[in-house]
């Protein structure tokens, strides 16, 4: 797959590190496991969306925008990291928090990524739960476009057929990898959420006709809802792409069994593979994403989902920045 056909700027890291995860495999009894490190590119404490902006801030740059619009829940990592890349382009940046679980505790309101946020930057919108996000972006583009302005709207996650090229390119980055080091994987897990990064995995992987498949571990949907919304994103790039019909159905799996309470609701389980992480290995996730996505992950070795001898990728999204906003959830 040719990616040079569209719009794009370089300033990730790339590639990340692949590493495995010794003392975690050993503790878990197997499968060996290993850890893609897209917390590693960079923009301001790095993570999954930084892929992603290259896209689309290269499609934004083409249309000549001077205003970025960007939306997410309160402790958004796809915020911060759009925020940060718009700072460094000189472009004004408008962004709608919402207030999506409910949480008073100050340091979620005012530490981790919004704190990182107003250092860069960001005009912050603060709006309700269940606020119509796109429309409310689409409203502020209307203002901005009546005062002159020329504003580029960036959806949830960065998720759309441009933003999803960045995990295509992740995944072709990844079978590289795997290659060089004469390295067969059974499985890619991840949290997955917006829909965007496992998109772009499923179609990147099936595309090269790597044979590895993707599982993602839910976030804030469960699993019918989101295997439905990731294989329809899949569908809209590959046909954005030009290859349409190279991903099945059966190709998009999700496992809905540890979003807890909720969308940035701590759970046990999350809580014990921060921990876990941090201890054995050296390595911080965080608290909504890839905490759930490894809580999964440990979860199924110990039910004996993978086999002892096969070889598991865990691609971290980073996002841990966000702890700092969960201080009380580690500290209680």
């Amino acid at each position: 797959m040719h990616l040079s056909r569209f719009p794009r700027l370089h300033f990730s890291h790339l590639p990340t590190p692949l590493e495995p995860l010794e003392n975690l495999t050993k503790l878990l009894g197997g499968p060996k496991i290993f850890i893609k490190r897209d917390d590693c590119t960079g923009l301001a404490t790095g993570g999954n969306k930084t892929r992603k902006l290259e896209f689309l801030m290269g499609e934004a740059q083409q249309k000549k925008a001077d205003t970025i619009i960007t939306q997410g829940a309160t402790q958004s990592n796809h915020v911060r990291q759009t925020v940060a890349i718009s700072s460094k382009l000189g472009l004004r940046c408008e962004v709608l928090l919402e207030h999506r679980t409910g949480s008073e505790d100050p340091d979620y309101l005012e530490n981790g990524n919004v704190l990182l946020d107003r250092l860069f930057g960001a005009n912050i919108h603060s709006v309700p739960a269940g606020t119509d996000m796109d429309a409310a972006m689409q409203d502020i583009a209307d203002d901005f476009r009546k005062n002159g302005a020329n504003p580029y709207i960036i959806p949830g996650g960065g998720s759309n057929p441009t933003g999803a090229l960045g995990y295509v390119n992740c995944a072709m980055e990844l079978v590289g990898q795997l290659n060089d080091r004469s390295l067969k994987i059974d499985h890619l897990v991840t949290a997955t959420g917006s829909a965007g990064t496992q998109s772009g995995l499923v179609v990147g992987l099936e595309g090269t006709r790597s044979g590895i498949p993707v599982l993602g571990i839910c976030v804030n949907a469960d699993k019918e809802k989101q295997e439905e919304k990731v294989f329809v994103l899949a569908e809209k790039t590959t046909e954005f792409i030009g290859i349409p019909g190279i991903v099945k159905r059966e190709s998009v799996v999700a496992n809905g069994d540890y979003v807890g309470p909720g969308y940035g609701l701590p759970t046990d389980g999350m809580i014990e593979a921060i921990e876990l992480l941090a201890k054995e290995e050296g390595i911080l996730l965080d608290p909504v994403y890839s905490g759930k996505g490894m809580a999964g992950l440990i979860d199924l070795i110990r039910k004996g989902k993978f086999g002892k001898d096969q070889n598991i990728v865990f691609l971290h999204t980073g996002g841990s920045a966000g702890l700092f906003a969960y201080r009380k959830t580690f500290t209680a």
